[in-house]
């Protein structure tokens, strides 16, 4: 019987009647409705940091749905675990001073930092600085403008303009940078920028890169955006990317490793030159008009509270780094399979790329190897049409890293034969 479900990112005259019904999950192992059980190797969308049947993040959960299960934070208005969540972010942000704005998911959030820097420069007297730069093969969500930033052409195609302003440069090109900035810096809000792109294929910045971008935005005076939905909260082995990379960020998005996905929820934490204007400076006028019904809201910043706890009480941050080698060294091995080209490891995400020459001999030998890699017992998903994704949950052990690799050249050597 067919579903009913449209389902993202999906060609439904196929999906239609091919779904994979999940009914239950404990650690990185979730079990479908047939009772066969599966290694998820994504963290579902690289979210579930602290892995599936967490029984502490359900209690807090039920427990605020029966007190307050929600109340606006608008205006005035808010609830308690709210403003604890909010003072915890801050005190935790790479950033001193720091204002959290909560919304619902990544996608919100890069609406929200997007509108937040357009918005700081108008309060600033310079509405023209509407521009904002984002990196070929980037993802930000799905949003309206999210969907304009992207790098990945296939995710903006057939959609039109939707939000103008934005211009695309080079990965990691900083001559194209300093060009645009030397051109057009008047016109420019903010850069935004993943400190690991993602979505795009698990893209580590090159040497140098993120100190000389650093240095562009400072001397052209362009706000610096790191979007950290997927980085954010331990998964490249420090609690932000930008820890990592040394980024200093005037605005962080954030969603997914908040509440390892157990309730959505996402958000922007702005620096104090950002936040300036808007709290502390005496300019008459300078309100944020924005928000969501359910930004803030009370249940998802509980389950946020209980996964911090959990993080923090189980040291999984640091279990990244210790696992971080062991990944790079299991993943590593498929490069000898004729059908990939590289793999990139870094913390606990990983992509498997097939190589040029093998997907133009076959279109589909990457849906094919996510398909093999099911039937071996691996759940994983193609990510911009090159590569396998890789992003388990932070409780992996070093013999599930075996099997999930084990699993992975099964399936290659399955379409390579």
């Amino acid at each position: 019987m067919s579903t009913s479900l449209w389902h993202g990112f999906a060609d439904m005259h196929v999906v239609k009647d091919a779904e994979l019904v999940l009914r239950e999950g404990e650690g990185v192992w979730v079990t479908d409705v047939e009772g066969r059980r599966y290694l998820d190797s994504t963290a579902s969308l690289w979210y579930c940091n602290v892995g599936y049947g967490r029984g502490a993040i359900a209690d807090a959960v039920a427990e605020q749905l029966r007190r307050l299960a929600a109340y606006s934070s608008f205006g005035p208005y808010t609830s308690e675990p709210t403003v604890q969540l909010a003072a915890r972010i801050a005190a935790m942000a790479p950033m001193p001073d720091a204002a959290v704005f909560f919304a619902s998911g990544g996608s919100e959030a890069i609406e929200t930092a997007g509108k937040l820097a357009r918005r700081y420069w108008d309060v600033l007297g310079q509405p023209e600085k509407q521009l904002l730069v984002s990196r070929e093969h980037s993802y930000h969500g799905m949003a309206a403008l999210g969907t304009s930033l992207a790098g990945i052409p296939l995710n903006k195609a057939g959609y039109g303009t939707l939000v103008e302003g934005i211009v695309t440069v080079g990965a990691h090109d900083l001559d194209a940078v300093e060009t645009l900035f030397a051109a057009r810096a008047p016109e420019i809000a903010a850069f935004v920028a993943e400190p690991v792109i993602g979505a795009g294929g698990v893209i580590p910045p090159q040497d140098g890169y993120f100190a000389g971008l650093q240095q562009l935005c400072r001397q052209f005076d362009v706000l610096l955006v790191a979007d950290e939905v997927i980085t954010g909260f331990g998964r490249t082995g420090a609690w932000w990317g930008s820890e990592r990379y040394g980024i200093r960020p005037d605005l962080i998005t954030f969603a997914k490793g908040v509440t390892s996905g157990y309730v959505p929820l996402g958000g922007v934490i702005a620096g104090p030159r950002v936040r300036a204007p808007f709290w502390d400076d005496p300019l008459p006028g300078a309100i944020f008009r924005h928000g969501y019904t359910y930004s803030g809201h009370a249940a998802a910043c509980a389950a946020a509270m209980a996964n911090l706890d959990i993080l923090e009480s189980e040291d999984l941050v640091a279990r990244v780094r210790t696992l971080e080698p062991v990944l790079a060294t299991a993943l590593g091995a498929l490069a000898s399979s004729p059908l990939v080209g590289e793999v990139r490891t870094v913390g606990l995400t990983g992509a498997v790329e097939l190589s040029a020459e093998a997907r133009a001999a076959n279109p589909g030998a990457l849906e094919a190897v996510v398909a093999a890699a099911r039937r071996h017992g691996i759940l994983t998903r193609s990510i911009r049409g090159v590569a396998i994704q890789v992003s388990p949950a932070f409780v992996i052990t070093e013999d599930e890293i075996t099997l999930l690799a084990e699993g992975l050249g099964a399936a290659l050597r399955e379409v390579a034969s």
